[in-house]
């Protein structure tokens, strides 16, 4: 078996089974080249799908209050696409330890994106089962710190008041004017209404737990009413 501490310690992980994090690593070109049926990582890549989107879904869920549910789907489509499971494979140097068939390696296998991406999740199934979900889950946090940096305000991800200004202006030069209705509560848990307006008429009001989260709901509702194709869409 190759040695694997380099990669477990970039991991941070010492595995107990070590023929898990073997199996995680062999492409499914090794199968072509047996005369028999060879076990691969596609089956644990199926497994760290799952840990993937369920820790993501939490950690979206936890750091984006504000955000509804259509806004955490397609944030969460983000983090998971093959170019960015190869880049997070790539940083841990995994395409150096992947077992191929000679012919996908010489065809550039070891670097290419779907092999990598397929090999992180198929990692990730491996640590669920070598030591549960939370080692799995810490280990997603820590390597996906810089992409939730990324996303920063989850507001932002559809930005809507942007696409309402933008909307609006294709029709008036006129901007659309928000207003702050009501601020209610105690200062760590305030509760804000905010009404948006274009050419003198309320479009919509929105509520959050800050004025800009108001003003972002209030964009949206007026969004929604002005563009119902939007409503049927989510």
């Amino acid at each position: 078996m190759p040695p694997y501490d380099e990669l477990q310690t970039r991991i941070g992980h010492q595995f107990r089974d070590q023929n898990l994090l073997r199996l995680a690593l062999t492409h499914p070109s090794v199968a072509h080249e047996q005369n028999h049926p060879t076990p691969h990582n596609q089956r644990l890549e199926f497994l760290g799908d799952s840990v993937l989107g369920l820790a993501l879904s939490r950690e979206l869920y936890e750091k984006f209050p504000e955000a509804d549910e259509g806004t955490l789907t397609k944030s969460r489509a983000k983090l998971v696409n093959a170019n960015s499971l190869a880049a997070h494979g790539r940083a841990i140097d995994l395409g150096s330890y992947l077992v191929m068939s000679r012919g996908e390696e010489n065809s550039g296998g070891r670097n290419r994106s779907s092999a990598l991406a397929d090999a992180f999740e198929a990692l990730l199934g491996a640590l669920f089962l070598d030591g549960g979900f939370e080692l799995a889950r810490e280990f997603i946090r820590r390597n996906f710190t810089d992409d939730f940096s990324v996303l920063k305000d989850a507001t932002s991800i559809e930005n809507p008041k942007g696409d309402l200004q933008e909307w609006l202006q294709s029709k008036s030069l006129e901007a659309p004017l928000y207003q702050l209705i009501s601020a209610e509560g105690p200062d760590h848990d305030r509760n804000f209404e905010c009404a948006v307006s274009h050419a003198g008429i309320e479009l919509a009001r929105g509520f959050g737990k800050s004025k800009k989260a108001a003003e972002s709901n209030a964009a949206l509702a007026a969004l929604k009413k002005l563009r119902p194709e939007l409503c049927a869409a989510e």
